[in-house]
C-alpha cells in the first residue's frame, strides 16, 4: 500500500527521476512533472498528499505555480527544492506558503524524513470541514456529536470525528486504512497489523446508526477502503472544502 501520492515538479530529468526513485523507495507513490505548468494541471486533476516543487523552471516558474496551487488547494502541502546558498529563494517560497524547503544536494534519508513530518504536521491542521450532512443525519465536527433527525445525539471520539472529517475532505474515492492510520492516527503504516481502523469505522457506524451489513453513509470498499456516501454535503461552514476537492 501507497503511504501517499506526491508530485515531483522539477525541469531537471536526472534530479527529477532521483526523487522519483526516492520516493517510491520509501513506500510512496511519486507523480512527476518537467515544469510549473504541467505540474499545476496534474496538481489540480489529481488527489495528491504532497508536492515536492522546485523554483526555477520553464513555462510557469515554481513560485506562481505555489500561488495558483495555494488559491486552489490551500491545505495541500508543498516542499521547496533550492539550491545550495540561494536563501532568498527559501524565504520567497516560504512567504508563498510552502511548509518547508529542501536544498540541493540533499540526502535520500533527509529527504524522506523532512517529507514524513510535513506531512504529520498537514494532518493536524484545522479543517475548513466543520459541518457534514448526509442521509437525514447532521455531523457536528467541533462539537464532535451526530445529530439525528429524531433529535437524538451521539457523541464521537476525536478519532472517529478525525475519520469521519478525512473521509469529507476526500469524497469521492476509496481511502485505505493505510491512508487513514497515517493522516488520521500519525503512524507509520508499513509492518503494522491493526484492526484499530476499522475499530474506528464500526464506532463511527454505530453513532451514525449506519446499517453495518449495508452501509449508507460510510461504505466499505472491497479490496481498497472506505468511502464517504456521495450524498454527504459541507454545511455552510465547509464551502472552502469544495474548492479542495473535499466536502462540497
Amino acid at each position: 500500500m501507497s503511504l501517499g501520492r506526491i508530485l515531483v515538479v522539477e525541469d531537471d530529468s536526472a534530479i527529477r527521476r532521483g526523487l522519483v526513485d526516492c520516493l517510491r523507495f520509501g513506500g510512496f507513490e511519486p507523480v512527476e512533472a518537467p515544469d510549473g505548468k504541467a505540474g499545476l494541471e496534474k496538481a489540480l486533476a489529481l488527489d495528491l498528499h504532497l508536492v515536492l516543487l522546485d523554483l526555477l523552471m520553464p513555462r510557469m516558474d515554481g513560485l506562481s505555480m505555489l500561488r495558483e496551487l495555494r488559491a486552489a488547494k490551500p491545505h495541500v502541502p508543498v516542499i521547496i527544492l533550492t539550491a545550495k546558498g540561494e536563501e532568498e529563494d527559501k524565504v520567497r517560497g516560504l512567504k508563498a506558503g510552502a511548509d518547508d524547503y529542501v536544498v540541493k544536494p540533499f540526502s535520500a534519508t533527509e529527504l524522506l524524513a523532512r517529507v514524513e513530518a510535513v506531512l504529520r504536521r498537514s494532518a493536524e491542521r484545522p479543517s475548513p470541514v466543520r459541518m457534514i450532512e448526509v442521509e437525514g443525519r447532521r455531523v457536528d465536527l467541533e462539537r464532535r456529536e451526530v445529530r439525528h433527525g429524531d433529535g437524538a445525539v451521539a457523541s464521537l471520539s476525536d478519532k472517529e470525528a478525525g475519520v469521519m472529517q478525512y473521509l469529507a475532505l476526500h469524497r469521492g474515492r476509496a481511502v485505505t486504512r493505510d491512508e487513514l492510520l497515517q493522516r488520521v492516527w500519525g503512524l507509520d503504516p508499513r509492518g503494522v497489523h491493526t484492526r484499530t481502523v476499522d475499530m474506528a469505522v464500526a464506532r463511527l457506524r454505530e453513532a451514525l446508526r449506519d446499517d453495518a451489513e449495508q452501509p449508507k453513509v460510510i461504505a466499505t470498499v472491497r479490496g481498497k477502503g472506505y468511502m464517504l456516501a456521495s450524498a454527504a454535503m459541507g454545511g455552510a461552514e465547509g464551502a472552502e472544502a469544495g474548492r479542495d476537492g473535499g466536502a462540497k
